[in-house]
């Protein structure tokens, strides 16, 4: 293909940074797989390895999906960084861990985190290769903002001193699907990169910090924002090297530097809180449901109705712990059945399985009440219907991958919008 984008997805799961750049048999997920998108990504090689499962049950489905070629299944921590091809974007759902800098080697460029900590092999791919991707295009929890607890956003400050020093500009946004008409709200930080010498780095230094984060910024593109802090945003420079910011960074801070939308280039850190500036057809749980195409076996029986309606509803009650001490404990009420007519709360790991849970998905239909079946959980992540169905698979498990999946349609809405500014950085480099 002309401009082919070629992209390596790591931490892969089932596949949903895929769905969202390539599409789906050439469809689009925001019009639920039946419009056709263009798209000028190529994933030419993937990864995911889960370590603590003896089947490999999420690999398993990625390879059914789009076939084993150029497709890994081991621990990317061991991979040959020499065995990954070339590639412009690299692309990931990283897991949110302790990021802190455990050491540095003498002799050596790179310097070491703790061991099993996901970003560093992210870091090591980038720092090893000879051609650096031109964009990354990285995925996490909100939380990674104002991580650890004693350090307030000490994490994400290591991860964009590490890319600074890999000659990366940086802009970042927390999204949440629904804001934007999508049917799940799903709060995640979205990240990308841009290595120095591309046409979009250079962008970035023509315009101030501010108008990258609301006007021309890839994400804005995607995803409009509005701000009332845009006269006074937060700036601050990252001072010292990774270890030194792991050692340092807001030390004794009670809040984060970090706001839900921001910048860094030549670390300088840009900063200020956006919020979603969006007027079209929002998506909601009806949207979604199956009617009468759902088994017995998610319906919920009548005399376990009331542990359901206990377990959703407030609490302020005596406990005691292992250790035989009394305690107050005391939680707020969850709306009992989930409300038909909004988007749906954030689907976890724990949604599958028949025991009661505070935290699954219950709805109330014309034959009762019943839980959401996968294909259900699968279109509130924009995903195709029975994405997951592999003979083996567990619904269990199913509801496991769409728990720890990602909203497809957002990353779609970014791909489009990345897509169109390195179209333009090519146009600009065939013109010259």
């Amino acid at each position: 293909m002309e401009n082919e984008i070629k992209v390596v997805e790591l931490f892969a799961g089932v596949g949903g940074f895929r769905l969202g750049l390539e599409g789906w048999n050439e469809k689009s997920a925001s019009s639920g797989y039946k419009e056709s998108l263009k798209s000028s990504y190529k994933v030419v090689w993937s990864n995911q390895w889960e370590p603590s499962t003896k089947t490999q049950h999420a690999s398993l489905v990625y390879e059914n999906r789009f076939g084993k070629n150029g497709h890994s299944n081991e621990d990317i921590a061991q991979v040959d960084v020499s065995k990954i091809p070339d590639h412009d974007l690299l692309v990931g759902g990283f897991p949110c861990q302790d990021y802190s800098v455990a050491t540095t080697l003498k002799n050596s460029k790179g310097l070491i985190g703790k061991k099993g900590v996901l970003w560093w092999s992210i870091h090591k791919i980038i720092s090893e290769r000879q051609n650096k991707p031109k964009y990354l295009f990285l995925e996490n929890v909100d939380r990674l903002l104002i991580s650890p607890s004693g350090q307030r956003g000490r994490d994400f400050a290591i991860i964009l001193q590490s890319l600074n020093e890999l000659d990366y500009a940086v802009e970042w946004r927390v999204v949440n699907a629904a804001d934007f008409g999508m049917p799940q709200r799903r709060r995640r930080i979205f990240i990308l990169a841009y290595l120095k010498g591309t046409t979009i780095y250079e962008s970035i230094k023509e315009v101030t910090p501010t108008e990258w984060i609301l006007k021309e910024g890839t994400l804005a593109e995607a995803f409009p924002v509005t701000s009332e802090s845009t006269l006074f945003p937060t700036e601050f420079k990252l001072k010292g090297d990774i270890v030194s910011i792991s050692e340092n960074f807001n030390k004794g801070g009670t809040t984060g530097l970090f706001e839900n939308t921001g910048l860094m280039i030549n670390g300088l850190v840009t900063t200020l809180k956006t919020q979603p500036n969006y007027d079209g057809k929002f998506t909601i749980l009806r949207d979604l449901i199956q009617n009468g195409e759902v088994t017995s076996e998610f319906y919920i029986d009548k005399n376990d109705l009331d542990k359901w309606a206990y377990l959703k509803g407030p609490k302020k009650e005596m406990r005691t712990n292992a250790q035989g001490f009394e305690y107050n404990y005391s939680e707020g009420g969850m709306i009992f059945p989930d409300p038909l007519d909004k988007p749906s709360r954030t689907i976890i790991t724990g949604e599958g399985g028949k025991s009661p849970s505070r935290f699954k998905h219950v709805i109330q239909t014309p034959k009762g009440y019943r839980r959401l079946s996968p294909v259900e959980l699968e279109r509130l992540n924009m995903f195709p219907d029975d994405h997951t169905k592999l003979e083996g698979v567990s619904d269990t498990k199913r509801a496991f991958f769409m728990g720890n999946a990602l909203v497809v349609g957002v990353i779609e809405k970014i791909g489009i919008a990345l897509n169109q500014k390195i179209t333009n950085e090519v146009t600009l480099q065939s013109a010259r």
